[in-house]
């Protein structure tokens, strides 16, 4: 697949795309999203600081001024393109992927992002002319900045008190662990909190099951009243309850969004189209009227400033924050799902307890199908779909999401990867087996088939 995806740009370095793709990268982007003053911003991967220093060649040859913030999180680079007046930005990260792989995010004014509809896929076309733009005269320049302490001072305002709390904290050796310690206090388990491209502990994605293995025997073991694991760059943040259950993530966005019904009853709240039935029907018991998007920050951003949400999340773990500058921040979702937590074992309550009315459905989680004839498996998935009783509604801009009266499911191609993917809920565990061993079968025949369509 190609180095530039619909989010985002991110491949095996050294396979995908090499220095020499970074620096055409930097040379053409001020030309694409109108940029003169650019930040620029890297996780700790090995070759993140070369991959740094070939973009800023480019970016100064083609007349910008660019400021390096160093090490951050991605939602460090988000907030300061929009608190600083940049033009645009880039957070050099394969944020949650392995450590060979590494990537850009790009964001224009304002932290609006840059997604392959809007800008990569004119980027990609002139990056593979072979050509460049005429080198500007005089060059820009490129200078050091530091504003780590101020972001740590911006989220300490939702910081609660979190005295009573009994947590780990999985920094996956990447970027949260910059501030992890000042941001949450002294009193929590920090493991994998220093920034390390190798990702010697494990793998930067929560999502995967063995990733959240170190937090989860911890919980368990020491009896703590839960676990908080970031992904590679602090952008999607992901949690096991007291008993080490670990807590699908759209689950939380009605525990996210209290804060803010609090203060602005009948706000507008986003979630995605893979968003449990459970969690849409909890945000509207509490006030909020509810938009569904299609998947990805690329999407989700432009979605939650379209509507005035003041907030939002996706199953993947991105939570989006109106006063975040529409952008996502695994930091700030951390600290209020934090608080809410803190003021539940006041009670006398527990995260499993804050999680129970919401999981009202059995789930399946998402499930993923390597299949290389996508439009065909979609079709066949929906002819087996007619089976499952009448349909009360329908949606059609992400993949397709069916609703019944007792379930739903949604079907899609991975906007990144060769994957079908598959999410299907129902009204019992029983119906839920039924229906993901119905659909399974029918998938069987293409996945055999593999990615390249042959047996």
């Amino acid at each position: 697949m190609s180095f530039f995806k619909a989010y985002d740009m991110r491949g095996v370095f050294g396979e995908d795309f090499d220095l020499d793709t970074v620096y055409r990268i930097g040379r053409w982007l001020p030309a694409v999203v109108g940029a003169r003053r650019v930040l620029v911003g890297r996780d700790a991967r090995l070759s993140s600081e070369a991959m740094r220093d070939a973009l800023c060649r480019g970016l100064t040859e083609s007349g910008c001024a660019v400021d390096d913030l160093g090490l951050a999180t991605t939602p460090m680079v988000y907030f300061f393109t929009a608190q600083g007046g940049y033009d645009a930005s880039v957070q050099i990260t394969a944020s949650h992927n392995p450590a060979n792989c590494n990537g850009m995010k790009v964001s224009r004014k304002g932290a609006v992002p840059v997604g392959y509809a809007s800008g990569l896929a004119d980027l990609e076309q002139r990056v593979r002319s072979g050509a460049l733009p005429p080198a500007a005269a005089p060059a820009g320049a490129s200078r050091t900045v530091s504003r780590r302490d101020e972001f740590v001072a911006w989220l300490q305002a939702y910081r609660a008190d979190l005295s009573g709390l009994k947590l780990v904290v999985d920094c996956s050796d990447g970027m949260a662990g910059l501030f992890a310690r000042e941001l949450f206090g002294d009193g929590f388990i920090y493991i994998n909190d220093v920034p390390d491209g190798r990702f010697p502990h494990h793998a930067p994605n929560p999502l995967e099951a063995e990733n959240r293995a170190q937090a989860t025997a911890l919980v368990r073991d020491l009896g703590l009243d839960g676990g908080v694991i970031f992904d590679g760059d602090a952008d999607r943040v992901m949690f096991v309850d007291e008993n080490g259950t670990f807590i699908q993530p759209d689950y939380l966005i009605p525990v996210i969004a209290r804060a803010f019904l609090e203060r602005e009853p009948g706000a507008t709240v986003i979630h995605d189209i893979r968003t449990s039935r459970g969690v849409i029907e909890a945000l509207r018991e509490g006030g909020a009227k509810t938009v569904m998007g299609k998947v990805g920050h690329a999407f989700a951003k432009v979605l939650l400033r379209q509507t005035g949400a003041v907030c939002g999340g996706e199953l993947a773990g991105h939570y989006y924050f109106r006063d975040f500058f529409w952008c996502d921040s695994g930091e700030l979702a951390a600290l209020l799902v934090l608080r809410a937590l803190a003021e539940a074992k006041r009670r006398g309550s527990s995260l499993s307890a804050l999680i129970r009315p919401i999981r009202r459905y059995a789930n399946s989680g998402e499930l993923n199908f390597r299949i290389s004839r996508k439009d065909e498996a979609i079709a066949a998935v929906l002819k087996a779909a007619e089976t499952f009783g009448p349909q009360q509604a329908r949606y059609d801009f992400d993949g397709v999401r069916i609703e019944y009266g007792d379930g739903w499911l949604n079907v899609r191609k991975s906007n990144t990867e060769p994957y079908l993917r598959l999410v299907v809920e129902a009204c019992d565990e029983r119906l839920l087996a039924s229906r993901v061993k119905a659909l399974e079968d029918v998938l069987a025949p293409f996945q055999r088939e593999g990615a390249d369509g042959a047996f």
